[in-house]
């Protein structure tokens, strides 16, 4: 019986270590993994017991599906992550057990189908969008308190049980994992759909290293370094909200950030940017400003098409959503609170009826016959220039556009979206320095998480700040800490948005590494991956390539923004009739969202690798064309972004030229599976596949993997991911008992 008992301790070991090896690959729990030492001890009856200094020791209860041991786990590694800050007294104790179980939960939540079992029965309780009520918490606590030790004996003592609860009332919307809290504070595009484990825009908050993903022209799902940027943030806010200290850690974080954006764009200070939840929110501040000197405004909208759709809503000081960025419910489309009624908005397009591109002299003479009609009129023109649009545009002439602004001095605002983020900083100090606004993002380019945006203010914008107040219905999108300290901005909003300035967090990440890349080798990274994925466009006869001039600026040293980097291109219709146009925007729609679903079972055996790869690209544009169902096709866009400059810590060991090689494979498949697709396009049609976070052939409900060994990716995941979660989650984790 005792030989039978340690063969069954080896046993659990065995087969847990082997699912602890897949969960610790997890990107989400590898960074708090590596600050832990895990044990295991199959007498402990319980999940898991967290003991001082980060020991963590795993029970028989861990032994299964792996869902349910990564819930264990994170809730683990949370409870070891914030014990170890501090020796808890009785009161803090209870406020890191409840803190540690709610970021369970929510992990829980967002791990789950909404109609699997939770694994312990206060999940859905935690996982509430409220706290629970006070008269439940000692027996919510006993539920708790097997999992870690609590200095002194918890009584019926009602004074602590009321401190604790004033103190979670508070507490409580800050309590989650960090891809919870980065889902906040933007709208309901950033909410994650059950079914897939994706957002609106097809990413998550959470890394997606297996998939494929060339999408900054769109949004891109968090590299591990983002959700490192990210998450460390969320750890030091996490503490701080144990101290009772968030009131001061977050104004401090916006600060930091807006700190750290000035000095990315070569900005005087901090005073000089404004913090937006997105592209589009920095719109509508750009039209509060402009109205502050208290004439009435007409916005000039280049090609609104190809911008923000919510731009030409916000560009009328409309709002341009259901929800605010700080969660207030409002009618889309009526006027936000405190703005003129009587903005005008004109559009100056860029293509013809049939999606071709206007001349540049067509385009700047309409543009100047736009300002000059509208500054006839007494009026103050607000000019949008865009670098870039979605399909890489840099319109209007910047030659041009100086010279009315020299001919209209003072009657002329003018601001660049930049939120594609596609140049260097020099651009923007020379955009700034001609008195130009300029909103950018960290989303874009910067492959930083969606919904992270920013306005930079030249001097003469900043200081209208001094004077006036700005639209008070503002409030209900912007706080205080998100802009300059001025008396225009007292009647703004006193909270935090904590969604926003975790994104921007991880944008951070992303950004610094791109910036510790010299720009010559930026260039060229760049150059060749670019001609190459060109070449592959234009040799597959699925595709057209929708030409785009390159951005026309000043010459600088070792510059690479002059370079297209968003490669638009039109796809053949799965019809093949003669002169049939191409595929219209809702189906094309269609193929964007199968790229990023496994497709296997839809294609022949010897296709089923390329059909499981997910595909994560540019949203199609629409692109007017007479013949095509509904007057548009759509236009897909295959894009280069900063990550795939810096790399990401998943390619620790190759050499810079075998990455870009691989990175260019990758693309190149981009191309192949949508030839694919459209080989199959009934089948798949009928099936009508939703995208997914986690490709099919990584086992969710089980430790067996002999439904995937023979896989044609096999060898990727397990020489390659397996191997590296080895090496990086061995030396976190020890065999046997304590």
């Amino acid at each position: 019986m005792v030989r039978q008992g340690v063969e069954s301790g080896k046993m659990f070991a065995r087969n847990l270590t082997e699912t602890l090896l897949h969960v610790l690959d997890r990107p989400e729990l590898r960074l708090l993994a590596t600050k832990c030492r895990i044990m295991l001890d199959p007498a402990v009856a319980h999940p898991f017991h967290v003991r001082s200094g980060g020991q963590i020791v795993l029970g028989a209860p861990c032994l299964g599906e792996r869902r349910v041991v990564a819930f264990h786990l994170r809730h683990a590694l949370e409870l070891a992550v914030l014990s170890d800050a501090q020796e808890p007294d009785l009161l803090q104790a209870l406020k890191i057990s409840f803190s540690a179980a709610r970021t369970a939960a929510r992990f829980w939540m967002l791990d789950a189908p909404a109609d699997l079992p939770a694994p312990e029965r206060w999940v859905r309780t935690l996982a509430s969008a409220h706290p629970p009520v006070r008269d439940d918490l000692p027996q919510l606590f006993a539920a708790l308190r097997p999992l870690v030790s609590a200095p002194g004996k918890v009584t019926d003592d009602s004074a602590l049980w009321d401190e604790l609860y004033a103190w979670l009332v508070q507490a409580w919307p800050l309590i989650g994992p960090v891809e919870a809290l980065m889902a906040e504070g933007g709208d309901a595009r950033l909410n994650i759909d059950v079914r897939t484990g994706l957002n609106h825009y097809g990413c998550s908050h959470r890394p997606r290293p297996w998939a494929v993903t060339f999408a900054s022209s769109t949004a891109s799902s968090l590299s591990e370094r983002g959700f490192t940027g990210g998450e460390l943030a969320r750890v030091k806010l996490a503490r701080a909200v144990l101290e009772g200290k968030a009131p001061q850690a977050l104004p401090a974080l916006a600060l930091d950030v807006r700190h750290f954006l000035a000095g990315w764009f070569g900005l005087p200070g901090q005073d000089h940017v404004v913090l937006a939840s997105s592209g589009t929110d920095a719109a509508l501040a750009v039209l509060a400003l402009s109205t502050l000197p208290g004439q009435p405004v007409t916005t000039v909208l280049t090609a609104p098409e190809e911008t923000g759709s919510g731009v030409p809503l916000a560009s009328h000081g409309w709002h341009f959503a259901q929800e605010t960025a700080l969660g207030a419910s409002v009618c889309k489309g009526e006027l936000v609170a405190g703005f003129p009624d009587d903005t005008v908005c004109v559009d100056l397009p860029l293509r013809d009826a049939e999606g071709r591109l206007r001349a540049e002299a067509e385009v700047t003479a309409a543009c100047q016959k736009d300002i000059q009609d509208q500054l006839a009129k007494g009026r103050r023109v607000l000019l949008h220039v865009l670098d870039l649009s979605k399909t890489g545009l840099l319109a209007p002439n910047l030659k041009a556009l100086e010279a009315l602004c020299d001919q209209y001095p003072g009657q002329l605002d003018v601001v660049v979206d930049a939120c594609q983020a596609r140049l260097m900083p020099e651009r923007v100090q020379a955009y700034l320095a001609r008195g130009w606004a300029v909103m950018v993002t960290g989303s874009k380019f910067f492959t930083g998480p969606p919904f992270c945006g920013a306005l930079l203010l030249p001097d003469c914008w900043k200081a209208r700040l001094d004077q006036g107040l700005l639209p008070e219905g503002l409030a209900a999108y912007a706080n205080q800490c998100e802009w300059p300290a001025s008396p225009a901005c007292c009647g703004l909003a006193s909270g935090f948005n904590h969604g926003l300035l975790l994104r921007w967090r991880a944008a951070q990440a992303e950004m610094a590494a791109l910036g510790a890349i010299p720009s010559a080798v930026v260039a060229e990274r760049l150059q060749g991956f670019l001609a190459a994925v060109r070449r592959g466009i234009e040799a597959n006869s699925d595709l057209a390539f929708l030409p785009q001039p390159a951005p026309q600026r000043d010459a600088l040293p070792h510059d690479w923004d002059r370079q297209q980097t968003i490669l638009s291109f039109l796809v053949r219709a799965p019809e093949r009739t003669e002169g049939t146009p191409p595929l219209d925007l809702e189906r094309c729609r269609k193929l964007y969202q199968w790229l990023n679903a496994d497709l296997s079972p839809y294609v022949p055996q010897e296709k089923k690798a390329l059909a499981a790869l997910l595909c994560h690209i540019g949203q199609p544009v629409p692109i007017p064309y007479a013949q095509a169902a509904g007057g548009l096709v759509g236009a897909l866009r295959l894009s280069a972004g900063a990550r795939l400059v810096s790399g990401e810590p998943s390619h620790e060991g190759l050499d810079a030229t075998a990455r870009m090689t691989r990175e260019i494979q990758d693309a190149l498949r981009v191309l192949e599976k949508i030839s694919l697709i459209l080989m199959h396009w009934e089948t798949i049609a009928q099936a009508d596949p939703l995208p997914s976070y986690a490709p099919r052939w990584e086992p969710e409900d089980t430790a067996d993997e002999s439904h995937w060994a023979e896989h044609p990716m096999k060898k990727d995941v397990t020489d390659a991911q397996k191997a590296d979660a080895m090496r990086r989650s061995i030396s976190a984790l020890a065999l046997g008992g304590p």
